[in-house]
Protein backbone atom coordinates (compact mmCIF):
# COMPACT_ATOMS: atom_id res chain seq x y z
CA UNK A 1 0.00 0.00 0.00
CA UNK A 2 1.29 3.51 -0.62
CA UNK A 3 1.53 5.85 2.30
CA UNK A 4 -0.96 8.36 1.87
CA UNK A 5 -0.05 12.24 2.46
CA UNK A 6 -2.52 15.53 2.00
CA UNK A 7 -1.66 18.82 0.79
CA UNK A 8 -1.66 22.44 3.44
CA UNK A 9 -3.43 23.87 0.52
CA UNK A 10 -6.84 22.21 1.35
CA UNK A 11 -6.34 23.62 5.00
CA UNK A 12 -4.93 27.03 3.97
CA UNK A 13 -4.25 29.17 7.40
CA UNK A 14 -4.49 25.58 9.60
CA UNK A 15 -1.87 25.78 12.52
CA UNK A 16 -0.08 22.60 13.62
CA UNK A 17 -2.48 21.19 15.60
CA UNK A 18 -5.53 21.55 13.24
CA UNK A 19 -2.77 19.50 10.46
CA UNK A 20 -2.25 17.07 12.97
CA UNK A 21 -5.62 16.10 13.92
CA UNK A 22 -6.55 16.21 10.15
CA UNK A 23 -4.43 13.78 9.63
CA UNK A 24 -5.18 11.56 12.24
CA UNK A 25 -9.02 11.18 11.22
CA UNK A 26 -7.95 8.75 8.83
CA UNK A 27 -4.86 7.00 7.40
CA UNK A 28 -2.52 9.66 6.37
CA UNK A 29 0.87 9.52 7.57
CA UNK A 30 2.44 12.16 5.83
CA UNK A 31 1.91 16.15 5.13
CA UNK A 32 2.65 17.79 2.37
CA UNK A 33 4.16 21.37 3.26
CA UNK A 34 2.93 23.85 1.32
CA UNK A 35 5.88 26.40 1.36
CA UNK A 36 4.40 30.27 1.55
CA UNK A 37 3.62 33.26 2.67
CA UNK A 38 1.26 33.34 5.70
CA UNK A 39 1.45 29.35 5.81
CA UNK A 40 2.77 27.05 8.15
CA UNK A 41 6.13 27.32 6.63
CA UNK A 42 7.09 29.66 3.96
CA UNK A 43 10.44 30.66 2.04
CA UNK A 44 11.53 33.28 4.50
CA UNK A 45 11.19 30.99 7.92
CA UNK A 46 14.29 30.72 10.03
CA UNK A 47 15.71 27.80 10.70
CA UNK A 48 14.32 27.71 14.59
CA UNK A 49 10.95 27.68 13.36
CA UNK A 50 11.80 25.00 10.44
CA UNK A 51 12.94 22.98 13.58
CA UNK A 52 9.48 23.42 15.80
CA UNK A 53 7.69 22.15 13.34
CA UNK A 54 9.90 19.20 11.69
CA UNK A 55 9.68 18.45 15.32
CA UNK A 56 6.03 18.56 15.93
CA UNK A 57 5.38 16.48 13.01
CA UNK A 58 7.64 13.66 13.85
CA UNK A 59 6.42 13.07 16.98
CA UNK A 60 2.97 13.18 15.92
CA UNK A 61 4.78 10.55 13.67
CA UNK A 62 3.91 12.68 10.59
CA UNK A 63 6.28 12.64 7.54
CA UNK A 64 6.41 15.62 5.44
CA UNK A 65 7.25 13.66 1.75
CA UNK A 66 7.08 17.33 -0.13
CA UNK A 67 8.39 20.77 0.43
CA UNK A 68 5.52 22.37 -1.78
CA UNK A 69 7.49 25.37 -3.32
CA UNK A 70 6.59 27.92 -6.30
CA UNK A 71 10.15 28.05 -7.36
CA UNK A 72 9.77 28.15 -11.35
CA UNK A 73 12.59 26.88 -12.58
CA UNK A 74 12.07 28.69 -16.39
CA UNK A 75 12.07 31.61 -15.19
CA UNK A 76 14.32 34.50 -16.53
CA UNK A 77 16.34 35.68 -13.46
CA UNK A 78 19.24 35.67 -11.48
CA UNK A 79 18.28 33.95 -8.56
CA UNK A 80 16.67 30.77 -9.41
CA UNK A 81 19.67 28.73 -8.20
CA UNK A 82 19.40 30.66 -4.75
CA UNK A 83 15.71 30.31 -4.52
CA UNK A 84 16.48 26.43 -5.11
CA UNK A 85 19.12 26.47 -2.37
CA UNK A 86 17.28 28.20 -0.13
CA UNK A 87 14.34 25.89 -0.35
CA UNK A 88 16.48 22.68 0.03
CA UNK A 89 18.02 23.89 3.09
CA UNK A 90 14.90 24.29 4.73
CA UNK A 91 13.36 20.96 2.91
CA UNK A 92 16.07 19.49 4.62
CA UNK A 93 15.49 20.59 8.15
CA UNK A 94 12.05 19.69 8.02
CA UNK A 95 12.92 16.16 6.66
CA UNK A 96 11.13 16.63 3.59
CA UNK A 97 12.35 14.07 0.71
CA UNK A 98 11.53 16.48 -2.10
CA UNK A 99 11.40 19.95 -3.01
CA UNK A 100 8.14 20.29 -5.52
CA UNK A 101 9.01 23.12 -8.15
CA UNK A 102 7.25 24.60 -10.94
CA UNK A 103 8.33 24.86 -15.00
CA UNK A 104 6.85 28.49 -15.50
CA UNK A 105 8.25 30.90 -17.94
CA UNK A 106 4.61 31.86 -19.11
CA UNK A 107 5.84 35.09 -20.62
CA UNK A 108 9.02 33.90 -21.60
CA UNK A 109 8.79 30.88 -24.44
CA UNK A 110 12.10 31.63 -26.07
CA UNK A 111 14.57 29.52 -23.95
CA UNK A 112 12.21 28.24 -21.57
CA UNK A 113 13.17 24.72 -21.80
CA UNK A 114 16.99 25.46 -21.83
CA UNK A 115 16.42 27.37 -19.08
CA UNK A 116 14.81 24.75 -17.00
CA UNK A 117 17.41 22.13 -17.56
CA UNK A 118 20.16 24.50 -16.57
CA UNK A 119 18.35 25.75 -13.66
CA UNK A 120 18.00 22.40 -12.15
CA UNK A 121 21.30 21.09 -13.29
CA UNK A 122 23.10 23.52 -11.29
CA UNK A 123 20.77 22.76 -8.30
CA UNK A 124 21.04 19.20 -8.10
CA UNK A 125 24.14 18.99 -6.81
CA UNK A 126 23.12 20.81 -3.84
CA UNK A 127 19.94 19.06 -3.66
CA UNK A 128 22.08 15.33 -3.88
CA UNK A 129 24.08 16.93 -0.93
CA UNK A 130 21.11 17.91 1.41
CA UNK A 131 19.88 14.66 0.38
CA UNK A 132 16.36 15.88 -0.98
CA UNK A 133 15.23 15.49 -4.43
CA UNK A 134 13.99 18.37 -6.64
CA UNK A 135 10.53 17.25 -7.82
CA UNK A 136 9.35 19.12 -11.49
CA UNK A 137 5.43 18.72 -11.35
CA UNK A 138 3.09 18.37 -14.91
CA UNK A 139 1.99 22.29 -13.99
CA UNK A 140 1.74 25.45 -16.61
CA UNK A 141 3.80 25.37 -18.99
CA UNK A 142 5.35 22.00 -18.49
CA UNK A 143 1.78 20.80 -18.39
CA UNK A 144 2.32 17.33 -19.43
CA UNK A 145 4.28 14.08 -18.61
CA UNK A 146 6.16 14.73 -22.29
CA UNK A 147 6.99 17.74 -21.19
CA UNK A 148 8.13 17.31 -17.99
CA UNK A 149 10.57 14.41 -19.08
CA UNK A 150 12.25 16.14 -22.08
CA UNK A 151 13.62 18.14 -19.31
CA UNK A 152 14.30 15.63 -16.66
CA UNK A 153 16.15 13.43 -19.31
CA UNK A 154 18.08 16.45 -20.25
CA UNK A 155 19.46 17.06 -16.53
CA UNK A 156 20.16 13.47 -16.00
CA UNK A 157 20.81 13.42 -12.48
CA UNK A 158 18.68 11.09 -9.86
CA UNK A 159 18.81 14.21 -7.37
CA UNK A 160 16.13 15.56 -10.12
CA UNK A 161 12.51 13.75 -10.63
CA UNK A 162 8.98 14.76 -11.21
CA UNK A 163 5.65 14.94 -9.49
CA UNK A 164 2.63 13.35 -11.47
CA UNK A 165 -0.34 16.24 -10.74
CA UNK A 166 -3.17 13.58 -12.21
CA UNK A 167 -5.29 16.00 -13.50
CA UNK A 168 -3.12 18.59 -15.35
CA UNK A 169 -1.67 15.88 -18.23
CA UNK A 170 -4.98 14.28 -18.79
CA UNK A 171 -6.80 17.65 -19.35
CA UNK A 172 -4.24 18.24 -21.61
CA UNK A 173 -5.03 14.99 -23.94
CA UNK A 174 -2.27 12.85 -22.38
CA UNK A 175 -3.73 9.54 -20.98
CA UNK A 176 -2.35 8.25 -17.55
CA UNK A 177 -0.74 5.18 -19.43
CA UNK A 178 1.39 7.13 -21.48
CA UNK A 179 1.88 9.94 -18.58
CA UNK A 180 3.15 6.85 -16.54
CA UNK A 181 5.48 5.26 -19.16
CA UNK A 182 6.92 8.82 -19.60
CA UNK A 183 7.46 9.95 -16.11
CA UNK A 184 8.01 6.10 -14.48
CA UNK A 185 12.06 6.38 -14.21
CA UNK A 186 11.29 9.72 -12.65
CA UNK A 187 8.25 9.31 -10.81
CA UNK A 188 9.04 10.61 -7.36
CA UNK A 189 5.74 12.06 -5.90
CA UNK A 190 1.79 12.12 -7.10
CA UNK A 191 -0.83 14.13 -6.33
CA UNK A 192 -4.35 12.71 -6.88
CA UNK A 193 -7.65 14.98 -6.83
CA UNK A 194 -10.63 15.11 -8.89
CA UNK A 195 -12.65 17.82 -11.03
CA UNK A 196 -16.13 18.08 -12.65
CA UNK A 197 -14.56 18.35 -15.91
CA UNK A 198 -11.28 18.73 -17.96
CA UNK A 199 -12.54 22.58 -17.90
CA UNK A 200 -13.85 23.08 -14.62
CA UNK A 201 -11.00 22.75 -12.35
CA UNK A 202 -12.73 23.31 -9.03
CA UNK A 203 -12.41 20.11 -6.90
CA UNK A 204 -14.92 17.59 -6.35
CA UNK A 205 -13.78 14.57 -4.05
CA UNK A 206 -12.06 11.83 -5.41
CA UNK A 207 -14.56 9.29 -7.25
CA UNK A 208 -16.72 11.80 -7.52
CA UNK A 209 -15.70 13.42 -10.71
CA UNK A 210 -14.24 12.87 -14.60
CA UNK A 211 -10.86 12.51 -13.44
CA UNK A 212 -10.11 8.37 -14.36
CA UNK A 213 -8.40 7.31 -11.15
CA UNK A 214 -8.95 3.91 -11.54
CA UNK A 215 -7.06 4.04 -14.52
CA UNK A 216 -3.89 6.44 -12.72
CA UNK A 217 -3.84 3.99 -10.02
CA UNK A 218 -3.67 1.14 -12.37
CA UNK A 219 -1.02 2.70 -13.97
CA UNK A 220 1.57 3.41 -10.55
CA UNK A 221 0.80 -0.33 -9.74
CA UNK A 222 2.11 -1.28 -13.08
CA UNK A 223 5.16 0.75 -12.67
CA UNK A 224 5.45 -0.38 -9.37
CA UNK A 225 5.59 3.13 -7.63
CA UNK A 226 5.82 2.21 -3.68
CA UNK A 227 5.87 6.04 -3.14
CA UNK A 228 3.62 8.86 -1.74
CA UNK A 229 0.31 9.37 -3.04
CA UNK A 230 -1.01 12.97 -1.53
CA UNK A 231 -4.62 14.48 -1.96
CA UNK A 232 -4.01 17.56 -2.78
CA UNK A 233 -7.11 19.71 -2.42
CA UNK A 234 -7.06 23.14 -3.17
CA UNK A 235 -9.38 24.73 -0.97
CA UNK A 236 -6.62 27.44 -1.16
CA UNK A 237 -7.72 28.85 -4.25
CA UNK A 238 -11.61 27.54 -4.07
CA UNK A 239 -12.91 29.12 -0.54
CA UNK A 240 -16.46 27.58 -1.67
CA UNK A 241 -15.11 23.98 -1.86
CA UNK A 242 -15.86 21.89 1.50
CA UNK A 243 -13.15 21.73 4.45
CA UNK A 244 -10.52 19.03 3.87
CA UNK A 245 -11.57 17.20 6.45
CA UNK A 246 -14.58 16.30 4.41
CA UNK A 247 -12.94 15.59 1.05
CA UNK A 248 -10.46 13.06 2.88
CA UNK A 249 -12.71 10.46 3.35
CA UNK A 250 -13.52 10.43 -0.26
CA UNK A 251 -9.58 10.23 -0.72
CA UNK A 252 -9.04 6.99 1.59
CA UNK A 253 -12.39 5.12 -0.14
CA UNK A 254 -10.77 5.62 -4.05
CA UNK A 255 -7.21 4.43 -2.67
CA UNK A 256 -8.84 1.61 -0.44
CA UNK A 257 -10.89 0.59 -3.67
CA UNK A 258 -8.21 0.30 -6.07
Amino acid sequence: MNPRAFSTLGCPGAGLDEVVRLARTGSCFGVELRCFEGQLIGPESDPAEADRIAGALRRAALAVPVLASYVQVAADGPDVVEQLARHIALAARLGAGQVRVFGGGAGLPKGRWERAVRHLAAAAPLAATAGVGIALETHDEFLTGAEVAEVLEAVGSPAVGAVWDAVNPWRAGESPERTADLLGPWLRHVQLKDVASPTDLRPVPPGRGVLPLGDVLGQLRRLGYDGWISLEWERAWYPEAAPLAEALPAFHRVLDAA
